[in-house]
């Protein structure tokens, strides 16, 4: 079975990671979308918890697809999930030169690793969850930025954090 990890901090997931995840569940017979605890980024606004809920819903339409969260080294979760394959979504050249690096050091470390490269689709290459965020505390409009079917529940997780 050819299973791939998908990892992010995905607070919150976009429709930029939705397309990413869907076109990734054609190349794999399983996609392990994986939340982790990127300690080089600030306090995310959701929890762990949260955006594993968030990212269930999002993807429930994706068979082939689990959700999960860890912390820790992304080559041992790899070997702990069974998987030589890591996905990652690029939106432009500045993103490529920086998961290009990530993915030269997890090849140092482990050999067998492969990082996979998604283009995201250009009327995505925007988007970020920081925008998205940012638009969201303030009162913005996130519709066609978010999966709808989570843009309610992402709305009231920032409604119980004000």
């Amino acid at each position: 079975m050819r299973r791939a990890i998908c990892p992010g901090s995905f607070d919150p997931v976009t429709n930029g990671h939705l397309d990413i995840f869907e076109r990734a569940s054609l190349m794999f017979d399983e996609i392990i979308i994986s939340v982790f605890h990127n300690p080089g980024k600030e306090k995310g606004m959701f929890t762990m918890e949260e955006r594993v809920v968030l990212l269930r819903e999002a993807t429930k339409h994706i068979p082939n697809a689990k959700v999960t969260c860890f912390s820790g080294l992304l080559n041992e979760y790899c070997k702990q999930q069974n998987t030589k394959f890591i996905v990652r979504g690029l939106r432009a050249f500045s993103d490529f030169e920086y998961e290009f690096q990530r993915a030269l050091l997890i090849k140092k470390i482990n050999q067998e690793l492969e990082t996979v490269f998604i283009m995201t689709n250009a009327q995505y290459s925007f988007l970020s969850s920081s925008g998205v965020r940012e638009l969201a505390v303030f009162g913005g409009d996130i519709s066609g930025l978010v999966p709808e079917s989570i843009e309610g529940q992402l709305k009231e997780f920032i409604a119980q954090k004000k």
